[in-house]
């Protein structure tokens, strides 16, 4: 099965508010595509945290910016050789985690080519200063593949285990 580009989006968006409400937690989902808040997670009085959702059905996340601040979260969810009735997989990941991934992963980069520049900015954004798109600005973002974030799959308790007692 291959979902449009239009769809996939959505469809992973749809899929992280369902899993979120099938555990008791309300997930409110935002439209636009000029954001980065994907899901905002409601307790009863006010917005607990926001979360950030990528989708792919290849075989990496590619340029993934990834998240920053408190409380914040990225799922990425996998929809490759699903067909329709499958659920897809899902890997969680705080800030801390996301964080510490791209530091592994620059770190893993740079011991293959010691010349790559890659730094990370203020926002937890990998910046690839030696690899520029046609208007002169370096490359942000980074693939993912799923072996490599396999301690993040189904780790809904990364968000459960946030959510203040009601």
């Amino acid at each position: 099965m291959t979902i449009s580009k239009e769809c996939i989006g959505l469809a992973a968006e749809f899929a992280v508010a369902s899993e979120l409400c099938k555990r008791g937690i309300y997930a409110q989902l935002t439209f636009g595509n000029k954001k980065r808040t994907d899901i905002l997670v409601m307790t009863e009085h006010e917005i607990f945290t926001r979360i950030e959702v990528k989708a792919k059905q290849g075989v990496t996340w590619p340029n993934c910016k990834g998240i920053y601040g408190n409380n914040v979260f990225l799922v990425l969810v996998d929809f490759a050789n699903k067909n329709e009735e499958e659920r897809p997989d899902f890997y969680i990941m705080n800030s801390e985690d996301w964080l510490g991934f791209i530091k592994n992963e620059i770190t893993r980069l740079k011991s293959k080519n010691p010349r790559a520049n890659i730094e990370i900015n203020s926002e937890n954004v990998p910046v690839w200063r030696d690899q520029v798109n046609k208007y002169g600005k370096p490359y942000m973002g980074m693939g993912i593949s799923p072996k490599a974030i396999q301690e993040y799959k189904e780790a809904w308790h990364k968000i459960s285990d946030q959510m203040p007692a009601s």
